[in-house]
């Protein structure tokens, strides 16, 4: 469905997909299926998004989104695309990408180029100023890992022999680099 007050000019949504009042979408804009495009929402040319993707009020995306599967942008994110913003200079801007299954809570702030990992939860008005890890939870400004969290958004909770557990029981562990992955058991 799109509100009859949207304003789509590309081709390219997937089945399923809502775009409510007052959103703009550029020609060039790539839209999944199933997602959830909210009032109050500009969608430039050179983005693309993945299926079932929640974009809350007032987010903006610029050119060189990826916004990949099972993504939440929570109302008024922010994404920047440019490290020298300057009137009316053509310029290439960098990709930025939130990896799926990450959340970006409201008015957080996400500066170019930045990756943010799979099931990442940036908190409400953190700034994130360099790539995040898979399953990190940051807060504050610059954003900073304050734990993990996993696939369903809850805290993870460590053990002594240095794994970590969700409230599903999955285990997790942390990797000689510093960043976590799921733990594949064999014989649990």
């Amino acid at each position: 469905m799109i509100h009859p007050t949207a304003q789509v000019m590309t081709e390219h949504i997937g089945e399923g997909t809502t775009v409510w009042q007052f959103a703009i979408v550029l020609a060039g804009a790539r839209i999944g299926a199933n997602c959830n495009i909210n009032s109050h929402t500009f969608i430039e040319n050179d983005v693309v998004i993945g299926d079932n993707v929640t974009v809350k009020c007032g987010v903006y995306l610029w050119d060189g989104a990826r916004i990949e599967d099972n993504v939440f942008l929570g109302p008024n994110a922010t994404f920047t695309n440019d490290n020298t913003p300057r009137s009316r200079q053509a310029r290439t801007f960098p990709t930025f990408r939130v990896k799926r299954g990450a959340s970006v809570g409201a008015n957080a702030t996400v500066l170019p180029g930045v990756t943010i990992g799979e099931y990442a939860l940036i908190g409400a008005g953190a700034v994130v100023t360099k790539d995040v890890p898979a399953y990190a939870l940051m807060v504050g400004n610059p954003a900073r890992r304050a734990g993990w969290v996993g696939p369903d958004g809850d805290r993870l909770q460590p053990t002594a022999d240095g794994r970590w557990y969700d409230r599903a029981g999955r285990r997790f562990v942390t990797q000689p680099d510093g960043t976590l992955s799921p733990q594949t058991l064999t014989n649990p």
